[in-house]
């Protein structure tokens, strides 16, 4: 039986919040090691949990948006069944683009947390006032194209990859649906190996999110100065640093999501589990 939107809303607002918080240490390393300052000049492994107040306000919501819009798009588009590869990536695609309207605004604020672009001792609420005084409603989505770049490819390999891999284990089992731990092993596998495949778009996403245009005048004050495309960052990140920074915090970055993706997924289908046995009980 399959989730109502309420209850994809609900599990999936906890799965998000479970491992946004869980492995902030390790993104936090991960953002460092992208940043274009350098790992120790970025804060190395001081302040780890710096600019986790905007996660918690950002996970919940971001992540109920992507679940609620991929479980009722999956249901509802006319795809056969031996196109359904093609419904999970289309989903889960919509999925993401409904998740970053919410998800981005606040992975600017926690990005620049992280790597102390704003100093050390701002909060996240005061670095937010610092981007709306600077650059408006506009500054809160910087990089949002990159991130939606970045989110398709990812989640047209790891989902159905997700989804591929539940239904061979449901076959090897013999049963249907599967328990939340080994759906938490499919999802651990398809999200490490989605992660380490678009780490060079995710850390294009991280150099935009960072890039301040810097006034002379302010160190906090970020100017309305043209930004290169995406495509000339990625060029000049390869001509100037080569393919290593391309793949810089490949191995947090992987390791993250494949155990985030574990939980992420995890926890998703135990609390979706739970509601749907709840439902049918008091039916």
């Amino acid at each position: 039986m399959s989730p109502t939107f309420v209850e994809s809303l609900i599990a999936g607002g906890a799965a998000g919040t479970a491992v946004d918080l869980l492995f902030f240490p390790i993104d936090t390393l991960k953002t460092r090691l992208q940043s274009s300052q350098g790992f120790a000049r970025a804060g190395g492994f001081k302040g780890i949990y710096k600019g986790i107040g905007s996660v918690v306000v950002g996970s919940a919501p971001g992540a109920a948006a992507f679940f609620s819009t991929y479980d009722t798009m999956k249901k509802t588009l006319p795809f056969p069944d031996r196109l359904a590869p093609v419904n999970h990536v289309v989903s889960a695609s919509m999925g993401e683009i409904a998740a970053c309207l919410i998800r981005v605004p606040t992975e600017v604020i926690k990005t620049r947390m992280q790597t102390y672009t704003y100093g050390a001792g701002h909060s996240s609420l005061a670095a937010a006032q610092i981007l709306w005084t600077s650059n408006g409603i506009r500054g809160f989505y910087r990089g949002f194209g990159i991130t939606v770049m970045r989110e398709i490819p990812f989640t047209s390999i790891q989902f159905p990859l997700y989804e591929l891999l539940k239904l061979r284990a449901s076959g090897f089992l013999g049963r249907k649906p599967l328990y939340a731990h080994e759906a938490a092993i499919c999802g651990s596998i398809a999200g490490g190996f989605a992660a380490a495949i678009t780490t060079p778009l995710d850390v294009l996403k991280t150099r935009i999110m960072l890039d301040m245009r810097v006034h002379p005048l302010s160190i906090l004050q970020e100017t309305t100065q043209h930004s290169p495309s995406a495509f000339m960052r990625f060029h000049t990140i390869y001509a100037q640093e080569g393919m290593k920074a391309l793949f810089a915090g490949v191995v947090p970055r992987t390791m993250w999501i494949s155990a985030g993706g574990a939980v992420f997924l995890g926890v998703y289908e135990w609390v979706a589990g739970g509601l749907i046995s709840y439902r049918t009980r008091t039916a």
